[in-house]
């Protein structure tokens, strides 16, 4: 029997079901002429599960270690919101799932290929993982030249879902 390819939707659907979409209180917010946004912060070990149980995919090894992330989200005219609000943001599956192949592919590729032409030079293994970290470094260095750039910065940026409760004077 041939393998057949992964039923799509049902793989997006798993996806959807284990992230859950974190919830933030809106800072500050601002409006210019090419849309409104909102400063939103975030506890991330409480956003992220895997986080929470010290089980996560190494995402803020780079970003720093605190628990509490100000984070600038788009926001819909009609949700009306103001400052304390309380707020549930997202990011697409597909766009998370983009976003993370540009975040580990890149340097997966870069240390594959620089392992690869050090293997093809025949330069021995202490080399080749040498020419690899190299690699590793450039893949690194290109997503996050990549990651900077304007359309993925707005193609990226999490949004405001819906607005949860509005900030009452218990809060």
């Amino acid at each position: 029997m041939l393998p057949t390819a992964p039923d799509t939707g049902r793989l997006r659907a798993a996806i959807s079901a284990s992230m859950e979409n974190p919830n933030g209180r809106v800072r500050s917010l601002i409006s210019e002429s090419d849309g409104d946004r909102a400063i939103v912060e975030v506890d991330v070990t409480v956003a992220c599960p895997r986080c929470a149980a010290g089980k996560g995919c190494g995402a803020g090894i780079l970003g720093g270690s605190g628990r509490i992330r100000q984070i600038e989200v788009t926001v819909r005219p009609e949700l009306g919101l103001c400052e304390g609000d309380q707020v549930e943001i997202a990011l697409p599956s597909r766009d998370l799932l983009h976003a993370a192949a540009i975040v580990y592919g890149l340097p997966m590729l870069g240390a594959m290929f620089a392992a690869g032409l050090a293997f093809a030079m025949s330069l021995g293994d202490s080399a080749a993982a040498f020419w690899a970290l190299g690699g590793l470094a450039v893949g690194l260095l290109a997503a996050r030249w990549r990651l900077r750039q304007a359309a993925c910065i707005g193609r990226f940026a999490p949004s405001v879902e819906k607005r949860l409760h509005e900030l009452t004077a218990a809060d």
